[in-house]
């Protein structure tokens, strides 16, 4: 684990950059309460309500990831005029987030998660087709171009909901290349997105085989030499980061691994939003000037802090550094 000097230092650095992230944002609600009849309607549990809360959830998440961190963030995504899209940008604006809202047509993306007794009984989703939220490639350059050049990284956070397209990351990145900026991913293999030399890709273990064109067979272990060198070879990533659950990560440049760094959770409670806070801190990591295994052994820890935590949740500074001093 990266040591607690180090996770300080690091810290510092990362109080001074400015991030932009792009991608499909969302809010997250949460319903608690408790259950302890069956209705006579039907064989289904009667939730009986406690509390509402709400948090920003997707590259909304990611945002909150980075502000939580010490860092300046812009978000850019589809907030439509409704109470989801305004609620959201509020929960942005108390962390001191900037927000681009782009042109599209769907409704703000709403994820309602039903929690009895610290249990996920199940989520209800309300979105719009994909379509919805797709920017057109003419109005991407005026909207983004001037955002790309004032922040020192760019994430490109993608959850299939339509807002990256091919054309928006060829164009994000074409911009990010001439201002010389640092552009990471968190791709989902559902879209098919062609993208191609970008600093950072940190994919799960399901999604790096989808990625690779690889159909796990049951019961065989992790062909990470193999996955590692496809993906190099149809994706020209400078650096592969492979979140591998209680196996740690994975770490690969230039189609070869460099090294498995165990996981550093002591305790989980829930998983949600964990994706998240990884490619959130790598991406800062990075982008203070930290090495790759250093920027993966911050992240580690900083997913460490999330996943034991409730509900989709983000790490702070001192929680790091106290979780590392342990």
């Amino acid at each position: 684990m990266i040591s607690h000097s180090a996770a300080k230092s690091l810290l510092e650095k990362i109080a001074g950059l400015r991030i932009l992230v792009i991608g499909d944002v969302m809010l997250d609600h949460y319903v608690w309460g408790d259950a302890t009849r069956i209705s006579p309607e039907a064989p289904v549990p009667v939730v009986d309500i406690a509390r509402d809360t709400y948090t920003a959830g997707g590259a909304a998440n990611v945002a909150l990831n980075i502000a939580a961190l010490g860092a300046r963030c812009t978000v850019a995504g589809l907030f439509a005029d409704d109470e989801a899209g305004q609620r959201l940008a509020r929960i942005l604006g108390e962390h001191a987030i900037a927000t681009i809202p782009t042109p599209g047509t769907g409704s703000t993306i709403l994820k309602t998660r039903i929690v009895v007794q610290r249990q996920q009984l199940c989520r209800l989703d309300r979105e719009s087709p994909p379509s919805a939220y797709a920017i057109e490639p003419r109005k991407i350059v005026p909207l983004l171009a001037e955002a790309v050049r004032s922040h020192d990284a760019v994430i490109l956070s993608d959850y299939a909901k339509g807002l990256l397209t091919d054309q928006l990351i060829r164009i994000v990145t074409r911009l990010g290349r001439a201002a010389g900026k640092l552009i990471t991913l968190d791709p989902k293999p559902k879209r098919q997105l062609a993208f191609r030399d970008l600093d950072l890709i940190t994919p799960n273990r399901r999604e790096a085989l989808q990625l690779a064109g690889i159909e796990p067979e049951p019961g065989a272990p992790f062909p990470a030499e193999e996955v590692c060198a496809r993906l190099h070879k149809l994706y020209r990533t400078r650096n592969l980061v492979i979140t591998m659950s209680e196996d740690g990560m994975l770490l690969s440049s230039g189609g070869k691994i460099t090294r498995v760094i165990p996981t550093a959770a002591r305790e989980v409670f829930d998983v949600s939003g964990a994706g998240d806070t990884a490619l959130a801190s790598l991406t800062l990591a990075l982008a203070a000037g930290a090495p790759l295994p250093a920027a993966a052994e911050f992240a580690n820890a900083a997913a460490g802090v999330v996943v034991g935590k409730l509900g989709t949740a983000t790490t702070t500074p001192a929680e790091i550094l106290a979780y590392v001093k342990k």
